[in-house]
C-alpha cells in the first residue's frame, strides 16, 4: 500500500527581509521648511528657558548686572516658596479653573446651537445675522469693556463669578468656525433621520454633535486657553480676593523692595503651567483644529 507523504510549507526564516515603507525623500523645499521650523522652535524655547532659569535663582543673582544662565550661588526654589507664602495660589487656581471651565461649556452650547441654526435652518434675517457675526469678529475686545462693565453694574453682578463668566461666553469666531464645519456634514443623514421621525433637537444631539467631536474639542481648547489667559476683564470686574483668578491674583503679590525678577518669573511659570499641560495632552486636537478650520486666522 502506497503511503502519501504530507509536506508542510517551509517556515519563514527569521532573517528574511521585511518590507519597509518607502521613506519620503528630503527635497530642498522640505529641508528648508524643517530648518525654519527648527529655528522658530529654538527662538521660542530660549525665552522660556531663560524665564525658568531666572525663576530658580535667588533675587540677588537674578538682579545681578552680569547675565548668566547658571547662578554663582546655585539654583534655589525660594521664589516659588515666596509666591506661595504671599498669595493664595490654590484658591486662585481653583477660581481660574472654575470660571474657565464654565466659560468653555456655556460657549460651546451657545455657539453650537447658533451655528447649527445658521447652517441648517432658513429664516428671515439669516444673511444679516451672519454678516453681523462676521463683522463682530474684527471688533477689539477692549472696546466693549466700558459697556460690559456698566451692564454688570446694572445687573448687580460686580464682584461675583458671573461677572467674569457671562461677558466671555459670546465668541463670534467660534460660531463662524462651527457653522463652516456643520456645512460640510451631508444633509442626507438628517433627511434619513427625519423620515424615521426624529426631531430637530434629536438630530442635533445624536447626529450632528457626535460627528463634530474633533471640531468641538478644538474649539473647547481654544476657548479654555483664552479664558484662562484673560487678565484685563477679571481685573476690572472683581475686587473680592476670594474670587480672583490666577493671573489677577499673582499681580497682587508685591514687594516693598521693588521689582523681584525671580518672583515675577516664578509667578509667570505658575500661571503658564496649566496651559502647557493642556497643550501637551491635547496638541493633536489643537493642530487638527488649526489645520482644518482656519482658527489661526481668527
Amino acid at each position: 500500500m502506497a503511503t502519501q507523504t504530507l509536506t508542510r510549507p517551509a517556515a519563514r526564516s527569521a532573517s528574511a527581509p521585511r518590507l519597509r515603507q518607502p521613506r519620503k525623500k528630503m527635497t530642498a523645499g522640505r529641508t528648508a521648511v524643517l530648518a525654519v521650523a527648527a529655528i522658530l522652535a529654538v527662538l521660542w524655547l530660549i525665552p522660556f528657558a531663560w524665564a525658568t532659569a531666572t525663576a530658580f535663582k535667588s533675587e540677588t543673582d537674578a538682579a545681578a548686572p552680569k547675565v548668566s544662565w547658571i547662578p554663582p550661588s546655585g539654583f534655589t526654589a525660594d521664589a516659588f516658596v515666596k509666591v506661595f507664602q504671599d498669595g493664595n495660589i490654590p484658591l486662585w487656581t481653583w477660581n481660574s479653573l472654575y470660571t474657565s471651565a464654565a466659560i468653555t461649556v456655556i460657549t460651546l452650547a451657545i455657539s453650537a446651537l447658533v451655528a447649527y441654526a445658521l447652517s441648517r435652518i432658513d429664516f428671515r434675517g439669516k444673511k444679516v445675522l451672519m454678516t453681523v457675526i462676521i463683522a463682530s469678529i474684527i471688533i477689539p475686545p477692549p472696546v466693549l469693556i466700558i459697556p460690559l462693565f456698566y451692564q454688570m453694574v446694572a445687573l448687580h453682578m460686580i464682584d461675583t463669578s458671573w461677572a467674569i463668566i457671562l461677558p466671555q461666553v459670546i465668541h463670534p469666531a467660534m460660531v463662524f468656525v462651527l457653522k463652516k464645519f456643520f456645512d460640510q456634514i451631508p444633509r442626507e443623514l438628517e433627511e434619513a433621520a427625519v423620515m424615521d421621525g426624529a426631531s430637530r433637537m434629536r438630530i442635533f444631539t445624536q447626529i450632528i454633535l457626535p460627528l463634530s467631536q474633533p471640531i468641538l474639542a478644538a474649539v473647547a481648547i481654544f476657548v479654555f486657553i483664552s479664558a484662562w489667559n484673560n487678565f484685563l476683564w477679571p481685573f476690572i470686574s472683581t475686587n473680592d480676593g476670594s474670587i480672583l483668578t490666577l493671573p489677577v491674583g499673582l499681580q497682587t503679590i508685591k514687594s516693598a523692595y521693588g521689582i523681584q525678577y525671580a518672583q515675577n518669573m516664578a509667578s509667570a511659570l505658575l500661571a503658564a503651567l496649566p496651559l502647557i499641560l493642556v497643550f501637551l495632552f491635547f496638541q493633536r486636537q489643537i493642530i487638527k483644529g488649526v489645520a482644518t478650520t482656519g482658527l489661526a486666522g481668527t
